[in-house]
């Protein structure tokens, strides 16, 4: 496994990203929003800049995250501009990645329908009723720009997405039949919200070579009051289960790359701030050995 964190968890500036993360002793980064600009829209020169400075720190690029179809509903249709816009915003994201010499490439999975499956009469009340094949429909353009590309994709057990956890990101998977095009980002904090424990549960539901990237943070998550506080890693919901993660990524053979997601913010502090208290265990962990 290879250790790496997502840039503008420590700055949007790319250098002291880079920077920060080389004297961690990190040898990935992955990115998301950098300088003024989210991925996919720098000019060619802040590219260069991009690059210049991932090979200068000895960094591998981990995966281009950009958030892909999460603003837009299951509604939307494949001929709209709202569509055409998204694939525009991947064939920018994956010309990227090529310059970066990263294989990995993040998308969403449109604004969430709660309730996808059910029975018993339930599906007459409360099912969104074809929410879920028309998320595989819409996946399919995606699906097939990566395999011209030769790209991967990973789509986010997202909050606010379809894919709000392990379960229904191993069962798209199977559905899709991407023949391995298509992997899960898993962040099974992000899957705390819905009420996924990340070992055994969702574990199990990706098991068998399902994982693309992962993403990894701390927090305490109360669904029932709406809200989420992000925390130093270990001292949130998540410290039970980061050794049966680890452990279980071991055991899968996992070798690609675990990002540290650096969203905690210490009082009196910043977000780099919370990258340094965080990275030690981190780095116990995940880490080699």
């Amino acid at each position: 496994m290879r250790l790496g964190v997502i840039s503008d968890g420590i700055s949007r500036d790319v250098r002291v990203a880079a920077e920060t993360a080389r004297a961690a002793g990190l040898s990935d980064i992955e990115f998301q929003y950098m300088w003024e600009y989210e991925v996919g829209d720098l000019p060619a020169a802040r590219r260069r800049e991009a690059r210049a400075l991932v090979e200068d720190n000895g960094l591998r690029v981990s995966c281009i995250s950009r958030h892909i179809f999460a603003r837009q509903t299951v509604h939307v249709e494949r001929a709209s501009n709202e569509y055409r816009e998204q694939m525009d915003s991947l064939k920018r994201c994956i010309d990227f990645a090529h310059e970066l010499g990263a294989s990995t490439v993040r998308i969403m999975s449109c604004r969430r329908e709660t309730i996808l499956f059910g029975g018993g009469g339930a599906e007459q009340w409360v099912v969104a009723n074809g929410a879920w094949d028309k998320l595989l429909k819409l996946l399919e353009a995606p699906l097939e720009l990566a395999a011209r590309e030769d790209v991967k994709l990973v789509i986010e057990t997202g909050n606010g997405t379809m894919i709000n956890s392990a379960y229904t990101m191993g069962r798209l998977i199977d559905e899709l039949d991407a023949d391995g095009r298509l992997l899960a980002l898993w962040d099974p904090c992000n899957a705390l919200y819905c009420g996924e424990p990340p070992c055994p549960d969702g574990a199990q539901a990706l098991a068998g070579g399902k994982i693309g990237h992962v993403h990894i943070k701390d927090a305490v998550v109360r669904p029932q009051r709406a809200t989420v506080n992000f925390c130093r890693l270990g001292e949130g919901d998540m410290a039970a289960h980061l050794q049966g993660i680890a452990d279980f990524l071991r055991a899968e053979n996992y070798a690609g790359s675990i990002s540290l997601e650096s969203t905690y913010r210490p009082d009196r502090g910043d977000f780099a701030d919370g990258f340094r208290e965080s990275m030690p265990l981190f780095a116990r962990i995940f880490g080699a050995g």
